[in-house]
């Protein structure tokens, strides 16, 4: 898996096609999207999720903190001939693009976040008044849910559910494994920054937030590109138990906007 997540550009055509066959049609039910909407992407790394919708003729803005990725973005977009604008910042920083975005995307970076609280909070400005946000991120009780995958160990990155050891032991397991420091630090960062369904929707009405739809997926959708697996919902008898879906759900999807 971690020779997949160095090739950047196979990530990229990857993202963009599960964009335009998933997260685009699952947006689309909520809001209709159209030619010359502006749409942001936060944390976009390569961009491949803005892709599609800047084929469909949205006017598309990705920000990343990472440079490298920006770059990337700028890259790949110019050898698809697409157009996009893409900046190397911290999008709080970025008051000019205040109450611009018809729709906001948000795509497994909710559980990277320090200050979520914050982050929701913040999120606002940059919407139109009848903006939406897409949101979506790992439930970290998931057996992957500690994005272990990156471990360079082929037995680590395959193996479910250890990142739920106390941090002692995991740090234990990933020297034991052979990981660097560095993948470690950001293995045990992600650990500490994690995100679970409940605490995602209480923060959601502290920040009035209103809550459009939850869909949970036992299969992932990004995982047909990635493993040729078949996406699958979670049973609703699962959704509805608070706490155990955690450990079911590969991805949280939401469509979340400014309560009225």
């Amino acid at each position: 898996m971690q020779k997949r997540h160095q090739n950047r550009e196979s990530y990229f055509n990857e993202l963009s096609i599960t964009s335009k066959n998933y997260f685009i049609p699952y947006i689309n039910r909520f809001k209709n999207i159209e030619a010359g909407m502006n749409v942001l992407e936060i944390g976009c790394g390569e961009g491949g999720n803005l892709l599609p919708l800047s084929q469909m003729g949205c006017r598309v803005t990705g920000v990343d903190m990472a440079e490298s990725r920006i770059n990337e973005a700028i890259q790949f977009f110019a050898e698809n001939k697409a157009e996009g604008t893409f900046i190397a910042s911290d999008i709080f920083l970025l008051k000019h693009l205040e109450a611009t975005f018809d729709i906001i995307i948000c795509h497994d970076v909710y559980e990277h976040l320090d200050h979520k609280a914050i982050f929701l909070s913040n999120l606002l400005r940059y919407l139109k008044p009848d903006g939406i946000v897409f949101m979506s991120f790992p439930a970290w009780q998931m057996p992957f849910g500690g994005h272990q995958q990156i471990c360079k160990n082929s037995l680590l990155s395959h193996l479910p559910f250890i990142h739920l050891l106390p941090v002692w032991a995991y740090k234990k397991v990933l020297q034991w494994g052979g990981e660097n420091n560095s993948c470690i630090e950001e293995l045990l960062e992600i650990k500490r920054t994690r995100a679970s369904i409940e605490p995602f929707e209480a923060l959601l009405r502290e920040k009035q937030f209103q809550r459009i739809d939850r869909t949970l997926y036992f299969i992932n959708p990004h995982y047909e590109t990635k493993f040729g697996l078949k996406p699958r919902k979670l049973p609703s008898a699962f959704a509805a138990i608070p706490y155990l879906r955690n450990f079911l759900t590969t991805s949280c999807f939401y469509i979340i906007k400014p309560a009225v």
